[in-house]
């Protein structure tokens, strides 16, 4: 059975940090790209980064850039988004996400999502 679970997202203050973690099983991490996708409240869902290793890309959507990253430990099965600098309008919904074809040279691929987590609030406010 394919499992995707996310870590507890949480309420950090503006400037704070947070790692969000998606343990996963039933299948073979490595062998898919993986990505993280959030919704905003009132908000369309939205890529917020992803790794591909077959494609050897990595993407960040420019509202991120430079603050989260994404990584993952095979051995573990888990993938990581290490959120820095946080800030209001990163309060979401997060969704880890694996798929062959979610991450692409300069973009994400919602459509290409084959497994998704349950989602994870992350709620930035002082």
């Amino acid at each position: 059975e394919v499992q995707l679970q996310a870590s507890v997202g949480g309420l950090v203050q503006p400037g704070g940090s947070l790692r969000l973690s998606c343990a996963t099983s039933g299948f073979t991490l490595d062998y898919y790209a993986i990505g993280w996708f959030r919704q905003a409240p009132g908000k369309e869902r939205e890529g917020v980064s992803c790794f591909s290793r077959r494609d050897d890309g990595t993407y960040y959507d420019d509202s991120v850039k430079g603050r989260f990253t994404i990584s993952s430990d095979n051995a573990k099965n888990t993938m990581y988004l290490q959120m820095n600098s946080l800030k209001p309008e990163d309060t979401a919904v997060y969704y880890c996400a694996v798929g062959l074809e979610i991450c692409k040279i300069g973009y994400q691929v919602e459509s290409g999502v084959e497994f998704w987590g349950q989602g994870t609030q992350v709620t930035v406010s002082s």
